[in-house]
């Protein structure tokens, strides 16, 4: 009986398929979400194929981006004010909606990982 109902609940979990339309979110304009430490952090930005430029606490950010396929991206800060902005910053997009995707990011070569949701600005 446990075999079965195994079975049936591993077949289940083969059968769901996480969405990615990754390419409808690589240029437009954007805000996120990323709560950490119980505190909602939530920013503005616009992408380009090459440039993200980001609008966080009424301070301007821009990067340059390397987008290793079309779900994953490598932000490096054009002009870092301190040791923290110099490091790249790796997002992988983990699920996409017709208006949002679900990502993670973290320092390039750091296994801490945080998420967060963007939504897409019409």
């Amino acid at each position: 009986m446990r075999f079965l109902f195994l079975l049936l609940f591993f077949s289940l979990m083969s059968c769901y398929e996480t969405t990615r339309n990754c390419k409808d979110y690589k240029t437009g304009a954007f805000y996120s979400e990323v709560t950490i430490n119980n505190e909602l952090f939530v920013s503005k930005f616009k992408r380009t194929k090459e440039l993200q430029v980001e609008t966080y606490n009424n301070k301007i950010d821009s990067s340059k981006l390397r987008w290793i396929n079309d779900c994953e991206v490598v932000f490096k800060t054009i002009r870092p004010k301190n040791m923290a902005e110099e490091k790249d910053i790796h997002l992988k997009i983990l699920t996409t909606t017709d208006s949002s995707y679900t990502f993670e990011y973290s320092y390039v070569g750091e296994t801490k990982k945080q998420k967060g949701v963007a939504y897409k600005i019409k």
